[in-house]
C-alpha cells in the first residue's frame, strides 16, 4: 500500500529526480513550452505553479528560495519582472497540459505539451544564419570565383595516397629483397667438393 507516498518515482533516486525537475522546470519558465510524456508534465507542473507562485510575493527572501530552487539568474529573473506581471491577477492554474495523439517512437509512451498559460506566440522557425562580416563575404566570393575556374581534382587525395605508397616502396622495395638475398647467401656455408651431400665430398 502507498499510503502517504507523493509523487512518482520514475525509476529514479532522489537527487536525480530533483536535478530532473529543476532542469525542466527552467526549460517550462524559460521556452514557455515543452513536449514531455504526460506522467512527466504532471509532475512538473506542480513545480512551476509553485515557482510562480513564489514570484507573485516579489520579497527578497522569495528571490532567494527561487534561486535556490532553480540555480539560473535568469530564471528568476523573468520569473519576478515577466511572469510575475502577466499572472497578476490569476489565483492558480498557470500551466496548461495538451495530450498530442501520436506516441513516442520506442517505447509507445503518451506524450503532452506543457505550456504556460497567455503566453505570446512562439516562433519555433530555425532561424538562418546571415554573415554580417563583410570580410567573410569577400574570402567567401573569392574561394567561389577560385573553385569556378580551376577544375576540381575528385581524385587527388587517392593520388597522392598511391604515390606516396608507391615511392616508399619503390625506395625500400627491391634494395630490401636484395640485400636480404646477399645476407643470406653470405650466412649460407657450402661443402669444400662443391657436392650437394655429405657424402659426397673428396674421399
Amino acid at each position: 500500500m502507498r499510503h502517504n507516498v507523493d509523487g512518482r518515482k520514475f525509476g529514479r533516486n532522489t537527487s536525480h529526480r530533483r536535478a530532473m525537475f529543476q532542469n525542466m522546470a527552467n526549460c517550462v519558465i524559460d521556452k514557455e513550452q515543452i513536449v514531455t510524456s504526460v506522467q512527466k508534465a504532471k509532475e512538473i507542473r506542480r513545480v512551476v505553479d509553485r515557482l510562480i507562485t513564489l514570484a507573485k510575493e516579489g520579497s527578497a527572501h522569495a528571490r532567494r528560495l527561487a534561486f535556490d530552487r532553480t540555480r539560473d539568474a535568469e530564471v528568476v529573473k523573468k520569473l519576478f519582472s515577466t511572469l510575475a506581471d502577466r499572472y497578476k491577477a490569476r489565483a492558480g492554474g498557470y500551466t496548461r497540459i495538451l495530450k498530442l495523439s501520436e506516441r513516442r517512437w520506442g517505447d509507445a509512451a503518451e506524450m503532452a505539451v506543457l505550456e504556460l498559460v497567455d503566453h505570446p506566440v512562439l516562433d519555433h522557425k530555425r532561424k538562418v544564419k546571415t554573415a554580417t562580416d563583410s570580410t567573410g563575404k569577400e574570402g567567401a566570393e573569392t574561394q567561389a570565383q577560385d573553385a569556378s575556374q580551376s577544375p576540381k581534382d575528385t581524385f587527388g587525395g587517392f593520388r597522392r595516397m598511391f604515390s606516396s605508397k608507391s615511392k616508399v616502396s619503390g625506395q625500400g622495395g627491391k634494395g630490401s629483397k636484395s640485400s636480404g638475398m646477399a645476407k643470406s647467401a653470405a650466412g649460407r656455408k657450402t661443402p669444400a667438393g662443391g657436392g650437394s651431400s655429405k657424402t659426397g665430398g673428396s674421399s
